[in-house]
């Protein structure tokens, strides 16, 4: 009987055993699978970051490369002369394969200024309206080759009464009216060229075709026979000019605020046919229009050009010396045996807008003083009145010019020049207009 009661305690005690560690391992089993859910979560999410990690290597190492390639092109392309910078911007985006709003390219390739000059190649100063001391002095062993066509047209009308004047303003007597027509159409050709970085000299020497129109008609019914009265006098003239010869000599460097300043000097040489030499008729009319003014002349003056981009200001400032001389001209009653032409002075101010590197506006007034002509006469048939040489003054004369002009460059060596001058005072021209083609014919440097 107690083998049997311990047979079946030890078989109790045994099944206890077993079936503890059986719930034990079933209540571990949930515990154990969580934990290895969570370590799958975090090995997903480092995989996660690692390709993203790789990505943005790849994606660095592609903008790299990208940068470099835009560098080089951007290189070569300052490298060339002829390439402007918005070209070589064109040739940095077509080599990287960027688009124009690229911000990585653009970041790399310089803009544009406009108004300014590549770099690659010097771009002197030019201003239209002030003929040829337009620019900075050429620099050494430059030589300039410069072609230039005017033309010029003068219209002067008076009236003139001859009769006597009475009281309250009465007039008697006859009224004419001086018309007189000019025009002048030049054609020249000039050489320029640096003897130093600082010395430039020139040469100019102009053909010209002139037509002169005078007319002295009364006013209708104010003689007995208007057309008998009328005096038509119309004299054509065509042949070389006067010769000019031009130093220039740089003062100072313009830059950071400074101009620039030129010394001018300019001879006069009177190649032109004389107008006190031409042939006359019979009661001293001309029968051909001059071509040169007779006198030798010298001028003396000073050019300022200040850039500040991308505007030019500029003013000169100059003195006219010319040298009188004899003269044998009989305009009968009279004979005319020297005469010494006025000084004058002259100035001008203006500015200079660039639109672009290649285009530029200019405007500006112009103003010149000269003093009166000294003339000497005498009667081809001497009088007790007048029996010997008489001198006279003729009044100064105010000359105003407006200034108007656009230079355009062509290529690195040619420009376009034109410019028109309206007369402001009586004394003025009309109006004149001026194109000038300057062309470098051999670069200069030391």
């Amino acid at each position: 009987m107690r083998a049997r009661f311990a047979a079946s305690a030890l078989l109790a005690t045994t099944a206890l055993s077993l079936a503890v560690p059986a719930a034990a391992q079933r209540r571990a089993a949930p515990a154990r699978s969580g934990v290895q859910a969570q370590l799958d979560q975090a090995m997903a999410l480092l995989r996660q970051q690692s390709a993203q990690i790789e990505a943005q290597a790849a994606q660095i190492a592609e903008l790299r490369a990208r940068l470099d390639s835009n560098e080089r092109a951007v290189a070569d392309a300052r490298s060339l002369p002829s390439i402007p910078p918005g070209r070589a911007i064109q040739a940095a985006q077509g080599a990287s394969g960027a688009s124009p709003g690229d911000p990585v390219a653009a970041q790399q390739v310089p803009l544009e200024r406009v108004g300014q000059a590549p770099e690659d190649v010097e771009q002197p100063i030019q201003l239209a309206v002030l003929d040829n001391a337009a620019s900075v002095v050429t620099r050494r062993n430059q030589i300039t080759a410069e072609v230039q066509f005017d033309y010029a047209r003068a219209d002067r009308n008076r009236a003139i009464f001859r009769g006597i004047e009475l009281v309250e303003a009465v007039l008697v007597g006859v009224f004419d009216i001086n018309e007189n027509r000019q025009d002048v159409l030049t054609a020249s050709a000039s050489v320029r060229g640096g003897v130093t970085d600082r010395l430039e000299v020139g040469i100019r020497l102009p053909y010209i075709y002139r037509a002169d129109t005078s007319i002295i008609a009364p006013i209708a019914n104010s003689t007995m026979n208007d057309s008998a009265a009328t005096i038509d006098n119309s004299v054509k003239g065509q042949g070389i000019g006067d010769l000019e010869l031009s130093a220039r000599y740089q003062l100072l460097d313009g830059g950071r605020g400074r101009p620039y300043v030129i010394a001018n000097l300019q001879g006069v040489v009177p190649t032109g046919s004389d107008p006190f030499a031409i042939p006359r008729d019979g009661v001293g009319r001309a029968i051909r229009a001059a071509t040169g003014a007779g006198f030798y002349g010298i001028s003396a003056g000073a050019t300022a050009i200040l850039p500040t981009d991308p505007v030019v200001l500029f003013g000169t400032l100059g003195y006219t010396y010319n040298i009188g001389k004899s003269v044998d001209t009989r305009i009968p009653p009279i004979a005319i045996t020297y005469v010494d032409p006025g000084d004058s002075i002259s100035a001008s101010a203006g500015i200079g807008i660039a639109f672009n590197q290649r285009t530029t506006l200019n405007l500006g007034y112009a103003h010149s003083w000269a003093f009166g002509t000294r003339t000497r006469t005498r009667l081809l048939e001497p009088s007790a009145a007048w029996p010997g040489e008489r001198e006279t003054r003729s009044r100064d004369l105010q000359v105003g010019r407006f200034l108007f002009g656009v230079t355009y460059r062509a290529t690195d060596r040619a420009s376009i020049n034109w410019a028109v001058e309206v007369g402001a005072t009586e004394d003025a021209t009309d109006v004149r207009t001026t194109l000038r083609v300057p062309i470098v014919l051999l670069l200069g440097g030391s």
